[in-house]
């Protein structure tokens, strides 16, 4: 079955939120919900590192299971650590300069799973011109051995009515 990875990636996002909405794990400011935000903290450090070259951060940020997924804003998703890892080598090689940060950021979390939901903003570089950067975000982190470990990145371009691409 090749989309059940992906599958069960969005099975386990969508399951965190029914257990926040029923009040099996809380929203309110619990160790799971910081740890998840400083997860976070991590992954844009990592992403902003990935811009100057440096993807080490970044790959070490990642789960490395087969069941990881990924979808940028411009790509088809991928599954599994073999094509994440290969996509954020391809990007940190771009060394696109510039800053990505979160903004409006939401998350839930329990014991083992959070999700960010919420908007990156910033400036990238190509060719040396100034790229302005306002996509939507939501983020996947499950508690591996202790540590918390990406395992869903997926980006979109923000659509207004006329299904164009603006600033959110």
């Amino acid at each position: 079955m090749p989309n059940a990875p992906v599958k069960r990636t969005f099975f386990v996002a969508a399951t965190t939120i029914i257990l926040v909405l029923s009040g099996v794990c809380s929203t309110s400011a619990g160790e799971p919900r910081l740890e998840v935000r400083q997860a976070t903290q991590r992954f844009y450090r990592a992403l902003n590192t990935m811009f100057t070259g440096d993807v080490a951060p970044m790959l070490d940020l990642w789960s490395h299971a087969d069941d990881v997924t990924y979808m940028g804003p411009f790509g088809k998703i991928l599954v599994g650590w073999e094509k994440i890892s290969a996509a954020w080598k391809q990007q940190a090689r771009l060394k696109l300069g510039g800053r990505v940060e979160p903004s409006d950021l939401h998350i839930v979390a329990n014991d083992s799973l959070g999700v960010t939901v919420g908007y990156e903003r910033g400036t990238n570089y190509q060719d040396g011109k100034p790229l302005s950067v306002a996509i939507r975000a939501t983020n996947v982190f499950r508690r591996e051995s202790g540590e918390w470990k990406m395992i869903g990145h997926h980006t979109d371009l923000f659509h207004g009515p006329a299904g164009k691409p603006r600033t959110p």
